[in-house]
């Protein structure tokens, strides 16, 4: 039975993950999505070793516009890393209250990044649509309980 909630949860939360990505993309214009090709070309434009591919969700791309076609990587000077966290929770004082999981790989590169790295909070409810974005540095000033969870594969 844990396994059947389990797997229905992770695929509340990837659905809640993309309708996050689509709202932060419809509304802020320097933002992209970008794909396993461009993460990987990104990685090696900014030395970032590649075990942390999947420690963003979007990358912001300041005075560019997210209608373009291309990114074209070599042409990139300023760039952040951006990390999702969504919720469909209401929250009117986003992110007051936000309950997220987070990856001890992004904490990683949020040190390596520094500002470069923002962790991005999505409220989806109807009554509080919105996003906040922050630093490393931000969340942990404001954090109220944190607890360690060890995830682990056996053989």
């Amino acid at each position: 039975m844990a396994v059947s909630t389990s797997h229905t949860i992770t695929i509340r939360n990837n659905i809640s993950e993309k309708e996050g990505i689509q709202y932060v993309l419809s509304n802020y214009k320097e933002m992209f999505n970008p794909d396993a090709k461009i993460r990987k070309e990104l990685l090696k434009r900014f030395n970032i070793d590649q075990r942390f591919s999947k420690a963003f969700d979007l990358i912001q791309i300041p005075g560019s516009d997210n209608a373009i076609e291309e990114i074209n990587i070599d042409e990139i000077e300023v760039i952040n890393f951006i990390e999702l966290k969504t919720t469909k929770k209401k929250l009117l004082n986003n992110p007051s209250k936000f309950f997220f999981g987070a990856t001890q790989n992004e904490f990683d590169l949020a040190d390596q990044l520094g500002n470069k790295y923002k962790f991005c909070f999505v409220s989806l409810h109807e009554e509080s649509k919105s996003a906040c974005f922050l630093s490393k540095e931000e969340v942990f000033s404001i954090i109220q309980n944190k607890r360690i969870q060890f995830q682990i594969n056996l053989k």
